[in-house]
């Protein structure tokens, strides 16, 4: 293979010593002249994409390792050093990026003139980078630092950067969301928010919604086509648990974050819409959850004061009532996808099955339309009582459960993956939700199935007066079932969804696949996906799928 033509070489010094630094198109390398003690310490390459900021330095006689005076080398003991530092991103354990830096001295002012000139240009090339933003800031979400971590981690970074961004402290719920459908977008690069992921959804709920409006689409039409939107979103993680952070980046880490910013990553990232009867109620990033996490989400929000901890104590409360609930699933399974919810690698950057899943939703409207006669033949029918129903389209990995739900979900392949709990004991349940936690399979349990499909419906057994036309499809599902055994109690017994955080009231629902996209991954060596920027709304094409919401957005 062919060296790339170098665009720069020159001999400079860091820390005192001489170095070969060599600038070609697609890398900045520093290599030392005398081989040290241990052999090839000090040797670095680092691409361009990943050099955050480069500057001239001014030289007082200040030694950069320890801070004292002393006499600065030089190649002519007549000549003054003139310098330059360059910041990049420092990869470390967890997944966590840093930002380093190293500074170069050489004798010429219009040689490190030429340098830094040089990788600004190169900078200036990265077309991804944003350079104007709109931060919203969550104050009252997790901790409730969400202003400090910004202030002292974030804005820093992007002021080196030479981003500016117009910070927006919410004060309410849906301030973000109320913001974005009446702001002039058109002079942001990318929206960031700052928070947990129900400020993610907010932010996203916004923009898609604001998109929709300013082209006359009405939401709750299943069928309709949604309309792509230039912006994307980014997250600073300051939550609870930051599920959608980390499973996407691998870390829930304000700086890491905070540098696929300003390096322009993005990933493309499948959202799922959320209707009931020919309502729109909600797009789900992550987790959509009946039965347990929808009761532990219920009853949490009457702990607020406890912070983070309340999900561990509602869990608990929630695990020992061990309530299960009546209904049916219908299933569309996804058969024209590769891979399985049962594969054992996890969907990483560069993932081939997420990589093809635009030709497979590239279809023509006569394709769809003979798709959608031939859907409603393959549509699947699971009856039964439940524990738990549910709907990821990510892994949902936390801190607390690194796997997450559903260890091998893709990201951005057009599928969701059901996943189903069914009447069993506690001590049962209890080995399903500890292996959450740890490397065992969390579907090799009798009590549990797993499904990867494209659209679901719930009908619970027992419905709301207003739900009568549901309710009679429950009655033609069920039958007569417990109609004689009121000990059940299973008309008291109806949960509610937790959509990525958030309550939805309407027990029956149906999900599908409308949006999709997020940041864009370039190499392998992080989990899930090793970018994290601009997260999902750059959506800059859609496409329906069976008269669906089911859309695939591709820069």
């Amino acid at each position: 293979m062919e060296q790339p033509v170098p665009l720069l070489f020159s001999r400079l010094l860091v820390n005192n010593q001489p170095f070969a630094v060599t600038l070609t198109e697609s890398a900045f390398s520093w290599q030392p002249m005398c081989r040290r003690k241990g052999g090839g310490g000090g040797s670095r390459s680092v691409p361009v994409c990943e050099i955050v900021a480069v500057c001239e330095t001014e030289q007082d006689g200040i030694s950069e390792e320890n801070g004292r005076w002393q006499k600065m080398p030089s190649f002519s003991t007549e000549l003054t050093l003139h310098a330059f530092t360059v910041y990049y991103v420092q990869r470390s354990k967890g997944h966590h990026w840093e930002c380093s830096e190293v500074t170069f001295y050489c004798s010429d002012h219009l040689l490190c003139n030429q340098w830094v000139q040089a990788l600004k240009e190169l900078l200036d090339l990265q077309a991804m980078r944003p350079k104007h933003l709109i931060v919203f800031i969550n104050p009252f979400g997790g901790k409730r630092l969400g202003k400090q971590i910004y202030d002292d981690k974030v804005a820093p970074l992007f002021r080196l950067a030479c981003i500016s961004a117009e910070v927006i402290v919410t004060e309410r719920a849906n301030h973000a969301r109320d913001h974005l459908l009446e702001a002039d977008l058109a002079k942001y690069d990318g929206i960031v928010s700052v928070g947990g992921d129900g400020m993610f959804s907010e932010v996203m709920h916004g923009l898609i919604s604001r998109t929709q409006k300013n082209s006359g689409n009405d939401e709750n039409d299943p069928s309709a086509d949604l309309v792509p939107c230039d912006l994307r979103i980014g997250i600073i993680p300051a939550g609870s648990t930051d599920c959608i952070c980390y499973a996407t980046v691998g870390a829930n880490d304000p700086m890491t974050s905070a540098l696929h910013i300003i390096v322009g990553d993005s990933q493309h990232i499948d959202v799922s819409s959320v209707h009931h009867k020919n309502m729109f109620l909600k797009y789900s990033v992550s987790l959509l959850g009946y039965g347990f996490y929808g009761d532990t989400l219920i009853d949490s929000e009457k702990n607020r004061w406890m912070g983070p901890s309340r999900y561990d104590f509602s869990g608990f409360k929630t695990f020992l009532s061990h309530h299960c609930y009546e209904g049916a699933i219908s299933y569309l399974p996804a058969t024209e996808t590769l891979g399985s919810p049962r594969d054992p690698s996890p969907c990483t950057a560069g993932c081939h099955i997420c990589r093809n899943s635009g030709q497979q939703l590239r279809i023509s409207q006569k394709e769809r339309k003979f798709k959608f006669d031939e859907e409603r033949q393959q549509w699947k029918v699971i009856k039964g009582r439940f524990l738990a129903i549910n709907s990821a389209n990510m892994s949902c990995a936390c801190p607390k459960s690194p796997k997450g739900l559903s260890p091998a979900a893709h990201l951005a392949d057009g599928t969701i993956d059901l996943i189903l709990v069914r009447k069993c004991s506690r001590l049962s349940f209890l080995r399903h939700l500890i292996r959450h936690t740890n490397n065992d399979d969390q579907f090799d349990l009798a009590f549990v199935e797993v499904y990867r499909v494209k659209k679901f419906k719930f009908t619970p057994k027992y419905c709301d007066e207003e739900d009568s036309d549901i309710q009679d499809v429950g009655k033609n599902l069920f039958g007569q079932i417990c109609r004689d055994h009121p000990s059940c109690s299973c008309a008291q017994l109806q949960s509610s969804w937790n959509c990525d955080g958030e309550i939805i009231k309407h027990a029956a629902i149906e999900g599908s696949l409308p949006a999709v996209e997020a940041f864009c991954k370039r190499n392998r060596r992080t989990y899930y996906a090793e970018r994290c920027y601009k997260f999902i709304c750059s959506l800059s094409r859609f496409q329906a799928i069976s008269g669906q919401k089911t859309i695939y957005v591709k820069f």
